[in-house]
């Protein structure tokens, strides 16, 4: 039954080619605006938002000073906070230098506690647990290391063998040049002076700020400092407030100047053919029938001009060099061309199925 309802829209639709390349026109000049406007600015909110939840604006830093009594048990208990992304603590940098040349240049040497080592291109097992360092580029060319081996010695006397080069993501950068000893089995009592965390949002920060400062059980916390990137936070919020905010007004109000004219235009439609309705209903054809028939004339013009509409609005945002606005936009708003043109069919549908034959067929 279906396959003929099919069937028979596609005849209807061959046998109006005005009005079905009216249809078709109408729906794709609706993708072309919204994807033109709306899409442009949501593809430039994503952008602009992707820049805003970049790590270095969901960064929580807790510095302490060496009265404070800060230590590594810290990063257990902050471990079980939800919604934290990446979580290690530093401790104080002592300086170091190329074991091969004592006179060398000085590189601040810390001991890591925790963090996903993997992250920062460290191998999360050692064959000498903290016994290995791993340098930035910085901090390599800075000790004259260019191949990533050797070792250094610290101002402590400790030496460590240098084990290979440091991946330093964007929230780390601050403690540039970084070398850093992995500390797999901290005792718990070893005196962290940094704990870098890494929210999963910009909307948690303030959040998961305030539950790392209540767990960190310091000897002295006034003695600690909490920087965060709560404004950021709260810009992103603004921002993704304001424009999604704009977008929406904008395609509820294309889609409804789309439906009224689609609906005017399905009207007309029926008017022209409500002899052929009569005669369909003369002929045994239900209500419900000839109503299935208009909207799936319908979804097939709208099918077609939301493919049009699709490729010709990529090809000028690719052009132009403009963002594009996603593929999650992009299926919602053929999701909501096509439920708005069937909605606009409904009414001229059920009036054509309305009509009685007897009155009809004396039309001349």
């Amino acid at each position: 039954m279906i396959r003929l309802v099919v069937r028979e829209a596609l005849a209807s639709v061959r046998s109006q080619p005005v009005l079905s390349a009216v249809t078709v026109v109408m729906v794709l000049g609706m993708v072309l605006a919204v994807m033109l406007t709306t899409g442009r600015t949501v593809g430039a909110e994503q952008r602009v938002l992707s820049t805003i939840d970049s790590e270095g604006t969901r960064t929580i830093v807790v510095r302490a000073e060496a009265e404070a009594g800060l230590t590594s048990s810290a990063i257990d208990r902050m471990s079980g906070i939800e919604g934290i992304e990446w979580l290690g603590g530093f401790s104080a940098a002592v300086d170091a230098t190329n074991s091969a040349v004592p006179e060398g240049k000085t590189t601040p040497v810390r001991s890591l506690y925790g963090g996903d080592l993997e992250r920062l291109g460290v191998p999360p097992a050692s064959p000498i647990p903290g016994g290995l360092a791993w340098a930035s580029p910085q901090a390599l060319q800075d000790l004259g290391m260019p191949d990533a081996s050797g070792g250094v010695t610290a101002t402590s006397g400790t030496s460590y063998g240098v084990a290979g080069e440091l991946d330093v993501p964007d929230f780390l950068e601050e403690l540039e040049p970084l070398v850093i000893v992995p500390q797999p089995d901290a005792r718990g009592d070893e005196r962290l002076s940094t704990i870098v965390v890494i929210a999963r949002t910009p909307e948690l920060v303030p959040a998961v700020g305030d539950a790392v400062m209540s767990v960190a059980a310091a000897d002295d916390p006034s003695k600690l400092s909490l920087q965060t990137s709560e404004n950021l936070a709260a810009l992103r919020s603004l921002v993704g407030g304001q424009l999604g905010s704009f977008s929406r007004g904008l395609v509820l109000a294309l889609l409804a100047v789309t439906g009224g004219l689609l609906a005017v235009l399905l009207f007309s439609l029926v008017m022209m053919r409500r002899k052929d309705f009569g005669r369909r209903r003369a002929l045994g054809a239900s209500r419900g029938l000839i109503v299935g028939l208009i909207l799936a004339q319908t979804a097939v013009l709208a099918g077609v001009g939301l493919m049009l509409g699709v490729d010709v609005s990529v090809a000028v945002l690719l052009a132009t060099a403009d963002p594009l606005p996603g593929v999650s936009f992009t299926l919602a708003l053929c999701v909501l061309t096509l439920a708005t043109a069937l909605l606009s069919a409904i009414l001229p549908a059920v009036v054509a199925s309305r009509r009685e034959p007897i009155r009809e067929l004396r039309v001349p």
